[in-house]
């Protein structure tokens, strides 16, 4: 009958069970001395049962994120008090779920301090005893990493994960601890002497651009505007264009009075005011060229002496400004001359180009609008007066003042003398009905009866027929009824040309354009430009704006290439 070894129960702690198993003094040495091997032939147990893997001891992700191969499970280990609390600790830093990048830099941030962990969850173990914080900012700030062609040298290589690989079948071999060399550190510091170094050159290089391209420009320009620039004088003026109050109907009636209505005259004045042709007038009234060409204006604003028009007109654009606002209708205008009394002048001057302009734009329309109806009118007058003329020839030729009241006056006359021819008729028969008439009274009736049939034949043929080279009544009458005809046409015609000769000349005033000025020109008695601050602001805001712009594409251009 065999007999079971004793075994010996040792208590690791002083409020932990009691252990069976090897003595924990060689325990704590084998583990000091980094070895790990059998503790006998037999499986040792705790409280009656067999020993298990540590929670702690599965293998640690390696540096390059791949897992490794978890080591066997081993009998017959007893782990001391200090590694058993550092394997919790590690297992519950594994349970956090922290990134391969962490763990890495949290080894990186334990060798700076000059500690030697045995894995990544380890590193950051060692790290929170310490009271260091592994993944705040400024740790990770500390840790660089610089390329050795950029250096200059070979780049300090951090130690890889380290894990405890497993162990022998039979012995065990020791495994030695991973340690820091000093010439890590060195190099870290060498590293990061450099990078402060060309920090330095960078910004100096930074600041000797900008005071290069921006600084000393806006400078130059500063003292410019300060000393050099000659005071100029500006001139302001408003004035706006009207048109004739007209009542229209419609939809024209709605942008009556507005800005709208008078727009494109405005614009076409503007365009006037800041074209070649205003300069090249006001250069001949007021000479414009020889106010700009005197010797006391400093030369950035001075004109040549025998300088082109376009060189006056370019000076002329940049002191003549013209403004239009559509939705008021107004111009606004400013002339800036080298003498409050020039600038003044210039203004006066152009605005009485404008008001030459605004008169010419509708001049050829209201003249051709009133000389169509002007002749329309004359035409129908004359036409009235020919008509009248021939009834008046017609009456004197023919004497007859009124054909109808003369064909009247003649029928009115045959009436009477047929009423007579009539009674004479009945005389005569009344007297042939005696049987004894009178012989010498019959006769004296029937005498009166044959002169009343004369007369009547008479007067009817002289209303019908022509004698004696006269025009007959009935001809003189349709010739005077067509004369009065016609010249009751041509004074229908004669109306209808007056009206529409009332028309036209209401629609060109309607067409007239009148401009009135707001604000009258008056010479500054105080220099208006330059406006030293102003500039100079701008002008910096310009340089700088100018530089980032260059900076960039430069370092896209240099990114696209590098890359």
């Amino acid at each position: 009958m065999t007999t079971m070894p004793k075994v010996r129960k040792y208590r690791l702690r002083p409020d932990a069970p009691l252990v069976e198993g090897v003595d924990p003094v060689e325990i704590r040495r084998s583990v000091l001395n980094g070895q790990q091997g059998r503790a006998g032939d037999d499986a040792v147990s705790v409280n009656g049962r067999p020993a298990e893997q540590s929670p702690g001891a599965s293998a640690a992700p390696s540096d390059m994120g791949g897992p490794t191969s978890p080591p066997a499970s081993q009998t017959g280990e007893i782990a001391s008090p200090a590694e058993v609390e550092s394997e919790t600790e590690i297992a519950a830093i594994r349970r956090e779920g922290l990134t391969g990048r962490q763990l890495r830099m949290a080894r990186r941030v334990a060798h700076k301090h000059g500690l030697a962990p045995t894995s990544d969850f380890d590193a950051v173990r060692l790290l929170r005893a310490k009271g260091i914080d592994p993944f705040s900012r400024a740790s990770m700030l500390d840790i660089v990493r610089t390329a050795a062609t950029e250096a200059g040298s070979t780049a300090a290589r951090l130690p890889s994960t380290v894990t405890q690989p497993a162990p022998p079948a039979v012995q065990p071999a020791p495994m030695p601890g991973i340690k820091v060399p000093e010439e890590q550190a060195g190099e870290i510091y060498k590293i990061q002497r450099d990078i402060a170094q060309r920090r330095r050159r960078k910004t100096a290089l930074l600041f000797t651009r900008l005071a290069f391209f921006v600084f000393l420009p806006t400078a130059v320009a500063g003292w410019y505007f300060s000393v050099v620039a000659t005071p100029m004088y500006a001139t302001h003026s408003e004035f706006v264009i009207q048109q004739a109050d007209a009542a229209t109907g419609g939809i024209g009636g709605l942008f009556q009075g507005t800005g709208l209505a008078v727009q494109q005259d405005s614009t076409t004045v503007q365009s006037y005011l800041m074209s070649r042709d205003a300069m090249l007038r006001l250069d001949a009234d007021r000479g414009f060229k020889g106010h700009f060409s005197q010797d006391w204006i400093d030369p950035v604003q001075r004109l040549e002496a025998e300088a082109s028009n376009e060189a006056a007109y370019r000076v002329y654009s940049r002191n003549v400004e013209v403004g239009f606002d559509p939705t008021e209708g107004i111009l606004k205008m400013e002339v800036v001359a080298a003498s409050p009394e020039a600038s003044q002048e210039f203004s006066e001057a152009l605005i009485g180009y404008a008001e030459e302009q605004v008169d010419n734009l509708t001049q050829r329309l209201r003249e051709d609008q009133m000389s169509g109806a002007t002749e329309a009118f004359e035409a129908a007058e004359t036409r009235v007066r020919e008509a009248q003329e021939r009834v008046l020839a017609l009456q004197e030729q023919l004497g007859v003042l009124d054909p109808a009241s003369e064909t009247g006056s003649l029928m009115q006359q045959i009436t009477t003398f047929e009423v007579e021819l009539r009674q004479k008729q009945l005389e005569l028969q009344q007297l042939q009905s005696n049987a004894r008439p009178s012989e010498a009274r019959v006769r004296a009736v029937e005498g009166e009866i044959a002169r009343l049939q004369a007369l009547v034949s008479d007067l009817r043929a002289s209303m019908t027929e022509s004698t004696g080279g006269a025009a007959s009544l009935a001809r003189v009458s349709g010739e005077l009824r067509i004369a009065e005809a016609d010249l009751t046409t041509r004074q229908l015609l004669l109306q209808q040309a007056a009206q529409q000769l009332e028309t036209a000349r209401i629609e060109a005033n309607r067409q007239t354009r009148y401009m009135a000025i707001g604000v009258s020109p008056v010479a500054p008695d105080e220099p208006t430009y330059p406006r030293a601050f102003e500039n100079t602001a701008l002008a910096f805001v310009i340089f700088a704006g100018i530089y980032l712009m260059l900076s960039l594409t430069a370092s896209v251009l240099r990114e696209q290439v590098s890359s």
